[in-house]
């Protein structure tokens, strides 16, 4: 069954900085610079990754290290001891802890800083709503995300009721594209995914999005943000990071990145964009 995603408390980072995680002290002994990311993202080729480590490291004189996390919750366990500097992670996690996380930059979509969560499932079977989803197995992406997990959560509770109630199983597949796999190949009956990922898998893998029907599209959300810790977002080295990134469309490797992303660039964040999902973040956690 899917739980509710914990608060990430002093004791579950030290636990998390303890299994391994741990990395060497931040750029202001290093002279680099940690980017963090999770699977949850379009594409994890390790060529984009090496591009855009390249175009950061350019842009800003030092040294930049992708550093991947297989969870949100890896990844802000890092940000929040500044074992990393930025990250790229949901609007969920930023509303969670948004005395402590803010949001730098945020990408532009066919235009805008909006995306949306689609529940999709098996093109195989009858399901055509969230209501026919009902005893049935689903797929949620990652306990911290937004499109992947909070919004379905949300219309359960709308609904007085929890996915462990509503859902015959549920489970985390770490990834919105593996939530497309598991519903494509029949593992699970419906899913919880990024609207934007779907969009861009349909493009580029229509073998694989072709075997899931999309059944529900949610409100517009605040795309994913770039986001460092508060107390450093006025600090050089993030601001000039923001920079970079706004920067990105003006460059000839910055522009072959974003076209791999299917981005149009960057842009300043503004946390107004993340009210929707604080919203639905303070339903749930009042709903229990």
């Amino acid at each position: 069954m899917a739980k509710q995603p914990a608060q990430l408390t002093r004791r579950t980072t030290a636990a998390l900085l303890g299994s391994g995680l741990a990395m060497p002290a931040l750029h202001a002994q290093t002279n680099i610079l940690r980017f963090g990311l999770t699977p949850v993202f379009l594409d994890s080729d390790l060529a984009l990754l090496r591009d855009l480590e390249a175009y950061l490291s350019g842009a800003l004189g030092l040294p930049v290290q992708m550093v991947k996390r297989r969870t949100y919750q890896e990844v802000l366990a890092l940000l929040l001891s500044r074992q990393i500097d930025a990250a790229w992670i949901c609007g969920y996690p930023l509303v969670q802890h948004r005395n402590q996380i803010a949001a730098l930059s945020v990408p532009l979509h066919r235009g805008r800083p909006l995306y949306q969560s689609y529940l999709i499932a098996d093109a195989a079977t009858s399901i055509g709503s969230l209501d026919d989803m009902r005893g049935h197995s689903h797929a949620f992406s990652d306990p911290d995300s937004n499109s992947g997990f909070l919004v379905t959560r949300w219309m359960l509770a709308e609904r007085g009721t929890r996915p462990e109630r509503w859902f015959s199983s549920s489970f985390f597949a770490l990834g919105h594209r593996n939530v497309i796999r598991a519903v494509g190949t029949g593992l699970a009956a419906s899913g919880s995914v990024d609207g934007y990922v779907w969009e861009v898998m349909a493009e580029r893998e229509t073998e694989l999005t072709a075997q899931t029907r999309v059944v529900a599209r949610s409100a517009w959300h605040g795309f994913p943000p770039i986001c460092c810790l508060m107390e450093q977002r006025d600090a050089p080295l993030s601001q000039s990071l923001a920079r970079a990134l706004e920067g990105m469309k003006a460059t000839p490797s910055g522009a072959r990145i974003l076209a791999t992303l299917q981005l149009e660039g960057f842009i300043p964040a503004d946390l107004a964009l993340y009210e929707g999902i604080a919203r639905m973040s303070d339903a749930v956690r009042r709903a229990g």
